[in-house]
């Protein structure tokens, strides 16, 4: 009878708080069990609208989506709006446009700053509001939630005690101030109008401990939660530990892929979700993406690190396909055999596996990244290497812009060596090297990278070449001619004959033909020089061996 009457008090402090929402009876029947198959996995990205993407959020968002993906599941896309101070502008709006440059469209949630799609909605936080209340004012009326009202300067005091004491700080036990209002005191405040928040009433004993299995870590034993976490602020909206249990039970969230840094606050979220009796979804805290600065590693940073935002790897024109199979390579270090045995299948063939993964968070490597994206770019065909640059140049390079407005002429220069299966062409790694890396096919050089060969020797052989040069020859009767330069001009034939006999030659075929590569592009280093050659054209060709003899001296 007692427990009757103070649950009854509960409800009457319940009503007097939340008077006007619905029973969560409602919110159960409204959000009904997925119709999915068996195994099924429900994922989903849920970043706040605080700043610019991070690349830990991007390599959240691959997980996610491949987990559902590949069981025939949802990933949807939420949107944690609740620290309405930190919000900014058109945040949304960022985060969607952010993940859409890396294919990612979630199958539900959020699709512009406004609009969403899916039937487990609202998907934006900030409007889930009475949803909240519904479920805090079932939680108060159980007696597992009550109103708290300490001022900062009460906190701020009782903190100072339990450091004086040497205790752990926190509201919790005998600190928990209001923990053990009055049902009656507690409504007499409210309708003075004091200011409060909701807070738990924890069940939970620092000196018990509860076993956790994660999907990466594997079992990870903690002690129970203790503390009195804050559920609903002052202003009504939820903090992050509330707001992601009751939408992740609604929107039947299967698994919750997140930082490393939310471990600890596991076992609140246990105690949370055993409160209402729901299933706790599958936790896969992911280790951080870090930094090697000085010798020591740390977590790649917003403020320091430029390419923690994802926005950065469009800026320097890295193709998104490469940033993610890069990130793959981190998540599953299985990928990258995967990836050599299968080097033209879509990377959503891949198995993700989160047992797989290292527990220990893997040190960003650009250079690896960029070596990722060089075999990516050489898979692309002329056409999509030209789409590519072209949408690229238009936002970050007008000079390059107007360079590619000769499509025709485009797609010859970037189909030089495109088609050679056994070596592929790797000279790009992202669309800012482009305009360096074929610059020399749209204007004449000026100057020359010389080496073994100069001046007038560097001259001698251009002027004896240009008296064979012929454009329509083919690349065994185009070479063969540039061996018979060399022959007649003291260098060697064959490479192999100059390593045997050195003291016999000047040099070799090798070198002859560098000069004629820098009469023509003013390097040492290109792509096939007769591709080059036939892509410049005879008159072209002709024009820049008559510069080259006019400039060097």
């Amino acid at each position: 009878m007692v427990e009757k009457e103070v649950i009854m008090d509960y409800k009457d402090l319940a009503n007097v708080i939340y008077p006007d929402v619905k029973d969560i009876e409602y919110y159960e029947k409204k959000y009904m069990p997925r119709n999915l198959p068996e195994g099924a996995e429900v994922t989903r990205f849920a970043p706040s609208p605080t700043g610019f993407v991070h690349i830990g959020g991007l390599y959240q968002c691959i997980i996610n989506r491949a987990l559902a993906n590949q069981t025939g599941g949802v990933f949807y896309l939420r949107i944690e709006d609740t620290d309405q101070k930190r919000k900014i502008e058109n945040g949304v709006e960022q985060i969607i446009q952010a993940i859409a440059n890396f294919d990612f469209i979630p199958d539900e949630g959020m699709i512009s700053e406004t609009e969403e799609k899916g039937d487990y909605g609202p998907y934006k936080q900030s409007e889930r509001r009475e949803i909240y209340h519904a479920f805090a004012k079932y939680l108060i009326e159980q007696g597992r939630a009550y109103p708290c009202f300490a001022t900062p300067d009460e906190i701020e005091e009782i903190r100072k005690k339990q450091e004086a004491a040497g205790l752990r700080t926190g509201f919790y036990g005998i600190w928990a101030k209001y923990r053990n209002l009055s049902v009656d005191e507690a409504i007499e405040r409210i309708k003075n109008g004091d200011s409060f928040v909701i807070r738990l009433r924890s069940n939970g004993r620092e000196d018990r401990k509860i076993k956790v299995k994660d999907s990466v870590r594997g079992h990870i034993e903690f002690p129970e939660n203790d503390q009195d976490a804050v559920l609903i602020k002052a202003d009504g909206l939820p903090v992050y530990h509330f707001a992601h249990v009751v939408d992740d039970h609604l929107m039947k969230t299967t698994t919750v892929v997140r930082g490393e840094e939310w471990i600890s606050s596991t076992p609140l979220h246990i105690e949370l979700f055993n409160a209402f009796g729901f299933k706790v979804p599958k936790y896969a805290q992911v280790p951080n993406i870090l930094k090697e600065e000085d010798g020591k590693k740390r977590k790649i940073s917003k403020r320091k690190d430029p390419e923690a935002a994802v926005d950065y790897y469009h800026e320097e024109g890295i193709p998104s396909d490469a940033v993610c199979e890069y990130l793959m390579n981190i998540i599953n270090s299985s990928f990258e055999g995967w990836r050599r045995a299968n080097p033209s299948k879509d990377m959503s063939e891949f198995k993700l596996e989160l047992s797989k993964m290292g527990v220990s968070g893997a040190v960003f490597d650009m250079v690896k990244l960029l070596d990722v994206s060089k075999n990516i770019i050489a898979r692309y065909t002329a056409n999509q290497v030209y789409d590519y640059v072209q949408t690229w140049a238009n936002k970050y390079d007008n000079e390059l812009a107007n360079l590619l407005k000769d499509k025709e002429y485009a797609l010859k220069v970037f189909g030089i060596e495109r088609d050679n299966q056994k070596k592929p062409r790797k000279d790009l790694s992202k669309w800012s090297d482009v305009k360096d890396n074929i610059i020399y096919m749209y204007i004449r050089p000026t100057s020359f990278d010389f080496d073994k060969i100069t001046g007038e020797n560097a001259k001698k052989i251009i002027e004896e070449y240009i008296n064979v040069y012929d454009f329509s020859d083919d690349k065994q009767v185009w070479f063969d001619k540039i061996k018979d330069v060399a022959e007649k001009m003291g260098y060697a034939r064959e490479v192999k004959e100059y390593k045997q006999n050195p003291e016999a030659f000047l040099g070799h075929v090798g070198d002859v033909s560098t000069v004629i590569r820098l009469a023509l592009t003013g390097r040492r280093n290109t792509p096939d020089m007769y591709e080059i050659m036939q892509v410049l054209g005879k008159d072209e060709v002709e024009s820049r061996f008559k510069s080259f003899l006019d400039i060097v001296k």
